[in-house]
This record gives structure tokens, C-alpha cells and sequence, in this order.
């Protein structure tokens, strides 16, 4: 059974940071490509960021680029996403999801999602 417990998340003043991880089991966490998506209040699933499998190529939504790093510890079968310079509209609840962009259909495995609130 795939599972993916996302931590880390809280509140943050902007400009403030903060480190997200996702612990995952059930699955060869090195063969796949890992994901986050947020979901902000009121709002449908947005994408933020994916690694690939193997090389770890990275990808990024504009509204995140420059300011967030996305980042998997194979060994430890973990997902990271170091969040910097945070804005008040990265406010939202933080999923990882075990594949791609098109995770946001909500087909993808997911975990419960850690909340972000950037507020001053």
C-alpha cells in the first residue's frame, strides 16, 4: 500500500521559509517520479513542482520559480520541497504525489497534505 506522510508545514511570516518532507512507503520510491501540489482555500489543486526518477531533473510552476527547491533523498525514501522567501499567496495545504504534473486530476497517490499559512 503506497504511502506519503507530508510534515513540516506551519506558520511562516513573508519572507520567512520552510522545509517540507514526505516520508514514503509501499513502493520503489527511486523509480518514480514525485511531485508537489497545493491546494490554497476555496481553490482546486495546483501544481507546484516535480522531480523525475534517476536523473532528478526538477520542474517548477512559474508563481514557485527561484524561490522553491525541490529535492528526494532516494536512500531515505524521501521528497523535499525547501520553500524560501514565502509569500502570502503560497498560503495552502502542501501534498506530495507520487507522479507528474497532471497529478493535480487527483488521480495520484497523495498523502494528507501539510498546511502552510504565510501570514503576517
Amino acid at each position: 500500500e503506497v504511502q506519503l506522510v507530508e510534515s513540516g508545514g506551519g506558520l511562516v511570516q513573508p519572507g520567512g521559509s520552510l522545509r517540507l518532507s514526505c516520508a514514503a512507503s509501499g513502493f520503489t520510491f527511486g523509480l518514480y517520479i514525485m511531485s508537489w501540489v497545493r491546494q490554497a482555500p476555496g481553490k482546486g489543486l495546483e501544481w507546484v513542482s516535480t522531480i523525475t526518477s534517476g536523473n532528478s531533473i526538477t520542474y517548477y510552476s512559474d508563481s514557485v520559480k527561484g524561490r522553491f527547491t525541490i529535492s528526494r533523498d532516494n536512500a531515505k525514501n524521501t521528497l523535499y520541497l525547501q520553500m524560501n522567501s514565502l509569500k502570502t499567496e503560497d498560503t495552502a495545504v502542501y501534498f506530495c504525489a507520487k507522479g507528474g504534473a497532471d497529478c493535480i486530476g487527483g488521480a495520484c497517490a497523495r498523502g494528507q497534505g501539510t498546511q502552510v499559512t504565510v501570514s503576517s
